[in-house]
């Protein structure tokens, strides 16, 4: 039963809407590793397109009760998003002529990089009140639109939905508290998830069944997330901690898994 590719896609769709609706991020760069060392996808490239609506649909589940709660900037994060559905396209494209598993070595890098500076950036509570208007406009959307484009180029490249850079990077363009950037930051990775596996899909390389029922048990998981996040949401510092913690772990792993190409 344990070995059960059904229950294991259930099982590993928990766990990736879990790590979602609790961080904002990090769960769809476990979901490639989760597909093709638990529920035993062959391809890397199919695992990246299954991963991509697994995750994109995720998303946009775990986003309603962060709507609810009012943790969603809709007008900053709808220029960062279009664009980076522009950036998503170009990169997947790019992507699907390169071997993804040697890509993740880079990513990981880049990982620990995000990872650090998350845990080490001096924690703020950040503007609850932004707002992006006409008097705001050119300040936010000079940040917004390049960040957008190059977080989702990023995400389609490497086939992840980019919550992890994402985060940070809405909090770098807005200056809005980590709270809110996590709820606003499913929207973008909804949307560059959808725009990468649309490209996947093209090419025949999204396993639809496993990919519903990785969105099946991500809807479950992402309850229990939501219901963390309230009680960790106290502590900013702990919420900080814990998402440098999820993005640094997972970069060693997927360097480590990089280096052991090369013997």
């Amino acid at each position: 039963m344990l070995s059960d590719p059904n229950l294991l896609s259930v099982f590993s769709g928990s766990l990736v809407g879990f790590i979602l609706a609790l961080v904002g991020g990090g769960g769809s760069i476990l979901a490639v590793p989760l597909l093709i060392y638990v529920v035993g996808i062959s391809s890397t490239h199919q695992a990246l397109g299954t991963s991509a609506i697994a995750v994109s649909l995720t998303a946009l589940i775990n986003l309603i009760p962060h709507w609810r709660l009012g943790y969603v900037k809709w007008r900053c994060v709808s220029f960062f998003a279009l664009f980076g559905i522009l950036g998503a396209f170009v990169g997947s494209s790019i992507a699907k002529m390169v071997d993804g598993e040697k890509l993740l070595f880079l990513f990981g890098i880049l990982m620990l990089i995000v990872g650090f500076f998350m845990l080490f950036k001096k924690s703020s509570a950040g503007n609850a009140e932004v707002l992006l208007t006409k008097d705001t406009a050119k300040t936010l959307l000079s940040r917004l639109i390049p960040a957008g484009f190059a977080v989702g180029l990023l995400s389609g490249f490497f086939g992840i939905g980019g919550g992890f850079l994402i985060v940070p990077s809405l909090i770098f363009a807005t200056g809005m508290p980590l709270r809110y950037a996590m709820g606003t930051s499913l929207v973008a990775v909804a949307a560059f998830g959808a725009t990468t596996a649309t490209n996947y899909a093209i090419s025949g390389m999204v396993d639809w069944k496993i990919a519903g029922l990785f969105i099946f048990g991500g809807a479950l998981g992402g309850l229990l997330g939501v219901g963390a996040s309230k009680i960790l949401g106290k502590s900013t510092n702990g919420l900080n901690y814990i998402f440098s913690a999820i993005v640094v772990g997972v970069g060693f792993w997927i360097i480590y898994q990089g280096i052991l190409q090369f013997f």
